[in-house]
């Protein structure tokens, strides 16, 4: 299994302080998914980070290659609601 990290962009720099009802029950749908991740050990970690110049999302997981790694943000709820991401491979991951 081969490290990667996954960028979630939100659709505007002040998604996390006014985020309508319909956008708050998607994110729901993609915490829970990620949650279902970590319990079966595919991801490390991820979770939303507060940029003083936009908000965004992180996630660190394994999978087994590039489009193994593809598949799983493409299944992703926010990334089926339309939401972009970038996947990156990591040289390492250490936890």
């Amino acid at each position: 299994m081969k490290p990667f990290a996954a960028k979630l962009f939100a659709p505007r720099p002040s998604f996390h302080l006014d985020i309508t009802p319909e956008e708050l029950s998607v994110m729901q749908t993609h915490g829970e998914y990620w949650r279902n991740l970590l319990e079966k050990k595919i991801a490390v970690a991820f979770g939303p980070v507060l940029d003083p110049e936009s908000s965004w999302g992180i996630a660190l997981f394994y999978a087994e290659d590039d489009l193994a790694a593809q598949r799983i943000i493409n299944e992703d709820p926010a990334k089926k609601a339309g939401l972009r991401f970038e996947v990156y491979p990591m040289g390492g991951l250490v936890h």
